[in-house]
């Protein structure tokens, strides 16, 4: 399981812009480069990030090869309703790692 950091307010006002800012650490092996024995490394990365709001898809991002090793995204988000918060990274290999935060909307 992949380390997940996920920055997002636990409050927000009604209708207020909220940024959200994630980080997951993976090494995103691009399946281009030789290892140390001159064959080729297998492609390893995250191919999508979605983020749900309250069930609602608000966010989704196709990721590729040549996005960096422990992608960071930020993006954001007007607060509607309280609610749960779903942000989900998928990859290569069935790699798959979901985190929630709940957000409370005064």
């Amino acid at each position: 399981m992949a380390r997940a950091l996920v920055n997002a307010p636990k409050t927000a006002k009604a209708g207020e812009m909220m940024e959200i800012k994630t980080l997951i650490s993976h090494v995103m092996e691009t399946g281009f480069r030789p290892g140390m024995d001159g064959r080729i490394k297998p492609r390893d990365i995250i191919t999508e990030f979605a983020c749900e709001y309250d069930g609602e898809v608000v966010f989704r991002a196709a990721l590729h090869p040549a996005t960096s090793a422990n992608p960071y995204l930020a993006f954001e988000t007007r607060a509607t309703r309280s609610g749960p918060m779903k942000l989900t990274w998928r990859g290569d290999n069935g790699f798959e790692q979901t985190e929630t935060v709940d957000i409370t909307v005064e």
